[in-house]
């Protein structure tokens, strides 16, 4: 369990001394913000919180963070911060990656850290680009993207996050737009609450590379239409108005119209995040209409230092060693004269 502290810190407090270097423009100033505005909501100590990053634009972030922070190597963020973690359980551990890194080059540290489930939360910055090596089609581009490295157009289909991360167990994953730092902030504590790993998939626009790749989505006056942010024990319930919702119809998720054919707010679906079930859950991750935001999936599982554990103590409590000279005079030894 992480320290709690009774000390109140400031965004201030989390602010480094270095100079941020993004973009003009770029989402990844309001993640920051937001994450700074954060930390002091989670009542943790400073000196408990460790950023941990790979290679990429997003991976800067532990510079701009007055935390603990390590800028590792290409895809490898996971295995470098699941040591940490492993090592020093009483820490707070964050990945900051984006879609490249994390799936790319780093697809089999990502998967493997979803699956194993250690407690450590991780930001993907997906702006369906590489932008650090300057505009080249990442895991996420889409089908026909035109890029650096596909001037005529992208022939791979695209990885969906969230289905790559339900695939892998994830038992957390949420979804938010770059510019809703609101409902960011309000993700970020809930996924430091989850004791699990926690994905958080952060549709980021790169002002140079793919500007507006996600506007039809997340720009203001088309938000509340094209987006639907679930909320755990909440109707799922959309719209400007407020008059859109969920239901299911057979095997598929269907919008509705409340008003409209007798269907009233309580025939919508509610959403239950913390399902063990994931078959809902991927239904709402592979939605187009309303795109699905906030938190997915939470669900309170085992994590692997838990596991480990009580491996251990079982192993202990069987053991007749007592001191590690029993384990190097044990079964069969031989002595060199």
């Amino acid at each position: 369990m992480e320290a709690t502290i009774e000390k109140k810190y400031t965004p201030k407090d989390f602010t480094s001394d270095q100079e941020v270097r993004w973009c003009p423009g770029c989402d990844d100033y309001v993640i920051l913000r937001t994450m700074q505005k954060t930390l002091p909501e989670m009542g943790l100590a400073k000196e408990d919180i460790v950023f941990v990053s790979g290679i990429g634009c997003s991976s800067r972030f532990p510079y701009y963070l007055d935390t603990y922070g390590i800028h590792s190597i290409h895809g490898r963020a996971p295995g470098i911060a699941s040591g940490i973690k492993l090592a020093n359980p009483n820490l707070s551990v964050w990945i900051a990656t984006g879609d490249g890194d994390a799936m790319a080059i780093g697809g089999n540290h990502f998967i493997h850290v979803l699956r194993r489930n250690i407690d450590l939360n991780i930001i993907l910055f997906n702006n369906e680009i590489y932008g650090l090596t300057k505009g080249q089609f990442s895991p996420t581009s889409l089908i026909g993207q035109k890029t650096k490295s596909s001037p005529y157009g992208n022939t791979q289909p695209p990885f969906s996050p969230g289905e790559l991360a339900l695939g892998a167990q994830a038992r957390f994953f949420a979804r938010v737009g770059g510019g809703s730092p609101k409902e960011m902030g309000q993700i970020f504590i809930e996924a430091q609450q989850f004791k699990g790993t926690s994905l958080i998939e952060i549709l980021q626009n790169c002002v140079i590379f793919n500007d507006g790749c996600f506007n039809h989505l997340t720009d203001k006056d088309v938000k509340e239409d094209k987006q639907i942010f679930l909320e755990h024990g909440k109707p799922m319930i959309f719209g400007k108005n407020r008059d859109k919702g969920l239901v299911l119809k057979g095997l598929k998720l269907e919008v509705v119209t409340i008003g409209e054919n007798g269907v009233t707010q309580e025939d919508l679906l509610v959403h239950n995040a913390k399902e063990q079930d994931p078959t809902l859950h991927y239904m709402l991750v592979r939605m187009e209409y309303p795109l699905a935001t906030g938190v997915i999936r939470s669900f309170d599982d085992v994590t692997l230092e838990e596991r480990e554990d009580e491996l251990t103590a079982q192993v202990k409590a069987n053991s007749s060693f007592t001191k590690t000279d029993d384990l190097f005079f044990s079964g069969e030894t031989y002595e060199v004269k």
